[in-house]
């Protein structure tokens, strides 16, 4: 059988979402790298497998191609059940897709590569003003999930309880991801603590842009 391929770029946080669930499945992959700050994710080849022209882009197999790192996630809690990524009860399901489409949904979208290269080439934003954006949209994220985690009884040792799952792999990236724009985290101490614990774990560790072949 033929291994999965997953196209990715080490920095991207959504392909480091795939990279920790292929690696908490314990599912190997052939790693391409798709560098797109050098326009990677651009060429025609890349745009056959996905016109969107985006990463992560994962290659089943049986040759079946999906793109957006979530819809990929939730097919390999499909495919391979166990470790599961989402809890067993409905409620827990729903509040752990809840958490995670705070980050992937709306927090994300505005501070992706794209966003942030168009303020720079479009709206002639500098460095600072860049920073001051993406800053912005983490509190507007940030400060409702640290109220929802602190206060729920469902939080435990991770997001949902004491067994990381998708919401954890959301939070993990993002909060990574954060660290190139020195986020403050001194307003997120239940944030800080869960990603804390994540990051001692192998699959995150392993995962981690730093330790990506094409790392830089």
């Amino acid at each position: 059988m033929l291994p999965i391929v997953l196209h990715n770029y080490y920095r991207s946080s959504t392909s480091y979402r795939v990279r920790i669930a292929l690696a908490m499945k314990g599912m190997s992959f052939t790693y391409v790298a798709r560098h797109i700050r050098s326009g990677g994710n651009r060429v025609p080849d890349y745009l056959a497998m996905n016109p969107q022209g985006l990463v992560p882009t994962m290659v089943w197999p049986d040759g079946s191609v999906l793109g957006q790192s979530l819809a990929i996630i939730e097919f390999l809690e499909e495919m391979r059940p166990t470790p599961a990524l989402l809890p067993a009860d409905p409620f827990g399901r729903a509040r752990v897709r809840m958490l995670a489409q705070m980050i992937a949904s709306d927090l994300h979208p505005v501070n992706n590569f794209r966003i942030l290269d168009t303020l720079r080439e479009r709206y002639k934003a500098d460095d600072a003003d860049v920073a001051d954006w993406f800053a912005s949209w983490v509190r507007a994220t940030f400060d409702p999930l640290e109220t929802l985690l602190s206060t729920s009884p469902e939080t435990g040792t991770f997001c949902h309880g004491d067994t990381p799952g998708l919401a954890d792999i959301c939070l993990v990236a993002q909060a990574v991801n954060n660290q190139r724009y020195q986020i403050d985290m001194a307003a997120y101490p239940v944030i800080t603590r869960i990603v804390d614990e994540c990051l001692k774990l192998r699959p995150f560790i392993d995962a981690h842009p730093s330790n990506q072949p094409d790392a830089e």
